[in-house]
């Protein structure tokens, strides 16, 4: 049954955060505008987030504040209604989310099936996906279009990037440069790898690869103590830039990248945006849910391992959601797997530059 009897000229999106979903946002987003060429497209989003998705210029947004408690709830459930859409897609299942959505005026509010739509998410929509278990995050939300009758799926982001978030990339990786970017700190702490195996892995980077290895990340005092500790235990140079770029620059040094290294984090999917391959270290989470979408192949992952030693059973025997962020777990993941990963990147990389020289 089609929801709608024509293309919807005013449609709010809701996903207020994190930094790796809201990238996930971005293909709905654009099969939609695709579909709809004559709409118009507004995102409720996280004030964070918005810091890189306004790259999007065709797109108007209202921002949440969720920083601000209380008081931003309400400051932006006033603000939305003063607007009204055609269409509410409720990209969120958390209840504060919910509380916004109730707030939105829209005759049509599509959300997720009932067993994904947790924290009451049903209470506050009118129609809903249909049902598919163990499906990526990125796969869920492209489910929407397919809710509303659009199966021509667009796998694209295209955020144009900023002249000085260009130059920022630009003055720390010169052409033609073998790069490793590592991004070691989720903000879950029980994702993060330990410095002095990431230390290994960026030796391992320069000596085997000739890649010149910088570090990225936020600047919180967990990430910088993290960059400092990676820096003290390797033996060969590094360039720190940790806590010094904004989220376009960091975009734009993703996109100037030969890979990264990360746990599960946002970083992970920025690199997705700008195609640059993702070594992903997965133990507390499942990558089949949320990995890097283009770069399952290269993740090493322990999930598996991780779901037997603390939950006594098959990640296929847990529910889908389930995180393992204990103590510990990402000691299930060595340093071998991740250059090994590695190298194997580097030699794929180096054939598809080879093929594309060939006459």
């Amino acid at each position: 049954m089609t929801l709608l009897n024509s293309p919807p000229r005013e449609v709010c999106l809701l996903r207020v955060s994190a930094i790796g979903d809201t990238c996930h946002v971005v293909p709905l987003l654009r099969t939609l505008q695709r579909a709809w060429p004559e709409a118009r497209f507004t995102w409720v989003i996280g004030k964070l987030e918005a810091k890189l998705m306004r790259l999007l210029p065709e797109v108007d947004f209202i921002i949440f504040d969720k920083r601000a408690g209380w008081k931003g709830l309400a400051a932006t459930r006033a603000e939305l209604q003063t607007r009204s859409f055609d269409l509410l897609l409720h990209l969120q299942v958390a209840f504060r989310a919910s509380l916004l959505a109730q707030a939105v005026r829209a005759p049509i509010k599509l959300g997720f099936d009932r067993d994904r739509a947790r924290e009451g998410q049903w209470w506050f929509t009118t129609h809903r996906t249909a049902p598919q278990p163990r499906q990526h995050v990125l796969d869920s939300l492209l489910a929407f279009a397919t809710a509303l009758g659009i199966d021509d799926h667009q796998l694209r982001w295209d955020l144009p990037l900023p002249p000085e978030a260009v130059a920022y990339a630009d003055a720390l990786v010169a052409p033609n440069t073998k790069t490793l970017l590592i991004s070691p700190c989720s903000s879950h702490p029980a994702r993060n790898w330990r410095a002095e195996r990431y230390a290994a892995v960026a030796d391992h980077a320069l000596r085997r690869h000739g890649m010149q290895v910088i570090l990225c990340g936020g600047s919180s005092e967990p990430e910088r103590e993290m960059a400092a500790a990676i820096v003290a235990h390797a033996r060969l140079p590094m360039r720190n830039q940790v806590g010094q770029d904004t989220l376009p620059q960091l975009l734009a040094l993703l996109g100037r990248a030969t890979a990264l290294l990360t746990p599960d984090s946002g970083p992970a999917h920025m690199a997705t945006m700008v195609g640059t391959p993702v070594i992903g270290l997965y133990a507390a989470t499942n990558p089949a849910r949320s990995g890097p979408y283009l770069s399952q192949q290269w993740c090493v992952d322990r999930f598996a391992a991780a779901a037997l030693q603390y939950r006594g059973r098959p990640p296929e025997a847990l529910p889908w959601s389930t995180k393992i962020e204990m103590p510990g777990v990402m000691e299930l993941i060595n340093i071998d797997a991740v250059t090994g990963r590695l190298d194997a990147l580097m030699a794929a990389t180096m054939l598809a530059s080879d093929a594309a020289v060939e006459p």
